[in-house]
C-alpha cells in the first residue's frame, strides 16, 4: 500500500501542529505544537475548553482578592491562559510548545525580555522544563535583540511574523533557535497586489522560504527553519525537507488522505553547493531592507496589529466571563 503524503513528509521534516485546539492535536499526533493569540482566542471560546478558562479566572480572582475589578482579574488571568493551554498541549505532544509574548510589546526589547522570563518562570513553577518551551516573538529588530539575550540565558525562541530575508539573517546572526517564515501571508500579499494566482514553485511564499533555507544551510547557521501559515497542501509539498513545518489540523488531514510520491524539495547538501552572497545585517541595513521590501513591511505591521486585536478581544471575553462567574457564585 502506498504511503500518504504526511507519512512521507515525516521522514524528512518535523511536523508541528498549528493550533490551540488540544483535541485536534491528539488526533494528528505532531512532534510539537505552536499557538498564537488568534488561536488561543479561538480555543478559549470552544465549549470543551471552558473549564481551562474558568479555572484560570478563579485562580486570578483568588490572587487579586474578592474586591478586584473584573478587568483586572481578566488581565491577570490573561497572563496565565496561554500557559494553561501550553501545559495541556505538552501533556499530548512529546516535544515543545511555542508560547507567544504579547504582540503589543513587539517594539520594546526590555518589556519583551521581562514577559518572556515570566512565561518561563510560570512553566517551571508547574514543573515544565524550559527546554520544552519556545518563546514566540515577532521578528522586529527589537524582538530579535530580545531573543538574542534570551538565548544566552538558555531560553529558546521562535521568531514569528517573518517575511523577509533581512529578518531571517538578523535572527540567524542573533543565534535564535527557530524562525517561522509565513508562507501563506506572503502569497496573500502578492495575490492582492498583482491580481495573479500562484501555484507550486511559483508561489512567492514558497520562494521566500526556499531562499531562507538555502541561505542558512549554505552558511552553516544553526537556526532552524519552520515554514508556517499555509493556504494549501501544494505549498507544503514544495517545502518538503524544511527543518520543520507547522501545519493547521485541516491541512494535516488533507496530507493524511492523499497518497502519491512526495519528492524532497529542500536539501541542506544541495544548498551548500549554491552560489549565494553573504549579507551582514546591522540595524541600518535591517531598516533599509525592511523599508524597501513592501510586502515584509506591510505584513509585519498587519500581523502585529492582528495579534494585538486578538489579545484585546480575549481580554474582553475574559472580563465578561469573570462577571458571569460572579453572578453564578452570587446565585448559589
Amino acid at each position: 500500500m502506498s504511503k500518504t503524503l504526511l507519512e512521507q513528509l515525516r521522514t524528512m521534516t518535523t511536523v508541528v501542529a498549528d493550533t490551540g485546539d488540544i483535541e485536534a492535536i491528539e488526533k494528528v499526533k505532531p512532534q510539537d505544537a505552536t499557538t498564537n493569540p488568534s488561536l488561543i482566542t479561538a480555543a478559549a471560546q470552544m465549549p470543551q475548553y471552558q473549564q481551562i478558562v474558568d479555572d484560570t479566572l478563579i485562580e486570578a480572582k483568588k490572587k487579586l482578592g474578592d474586591n478586584a475589578k473584573d478587568e483586572d482579574v481578566a488581565k491577570e488571568a490573561f497572563k496565565h491562559l496561554a500557559i494553561a493551554f501550553g501545559k495541556k498541549i505538552l501533556a499530548v505532544v512529546p516535544g515543545r510548545v511555542s508560547t507567544e509574548v504579547d504582540a503589543r510589546l513587539s517594539y520594546n526589547t526590555e518589556a519583551t525580555l521581562k514577559q518572556a522570563r515570566e512565561i518561563i518562570a510560570l512553566y517551571e513553577s508547574a514543573g515544565i522544563s524550559k527546554q520544552r518551551i519556545l518563546i514566540k516573538i515577532a521578528s522586529t529588530w527589537e524582538g530579535i535583540k530580545a531573543a538574542e539575550i534570551l538565548e544566552t540565558e538558555g531560553i529558546h525562541c521562535n521568531l514569528t511574523l517573518l517575511f523577509g530575508l533581512h529578518q531571517a539573517i538578523a535572527c540567524a546572526e542573533a543565534k535564535v533557535t527557530l524562525i517561522s517564515p509565513f508562507v501563506g501571508r506572503i502569497l496573500d500579499w502578492y495575490k492582492k497586489n498583482t491580481g495573479k494566482d500562484y501555484v507550486g514553485a511559483e508561489d512567492p511564499g514558497v520562494q521566500s522560504v526556499t531562499r531562507i533555507f538555502n541561505y542558512y544551510k549554505h552558511f552553516g547557521y544553526k537556526t532552524v527553519v519552520m515554514g508556517a501559515s499555509f493556504r494549501n497542501i501544494g505549498e507544503i509539498e514544495e517545502l518538503a525537507g524544511s527543518d520543520l513545518l507547522t501545519i493547521s489540523p485541516n491541512l494535516l488531514h488533507e496530507l493524511e488522505a492523499k497518497t502519491g510520491d512526495l519528492p524532497r524539495k529542500l536539501d541542506p547538501e544541495k544548498a551548500k553547493t549554491l552560489q549565494i552572497e553573504k549579507i551582514t545585517v546591522d540595524k541600518a541595513t535591517f531598516d533599509k531592507m525592511h523599508a524597501e521590501d513592501h510586502m515584509a513591511h506591510d505584513k509585519l505591521k498587519e500581523g502585529i496589529e492582528g495579534f494585538s486585536k486578538a489579545l484585546e478581544q480575549l481580554e474582553q471575553l475574559l472580563a465578561k466571563r469573570v462577571s458571569e462567574l460572579a453572578a453564578v457564585g452570587a446565585a448559589n
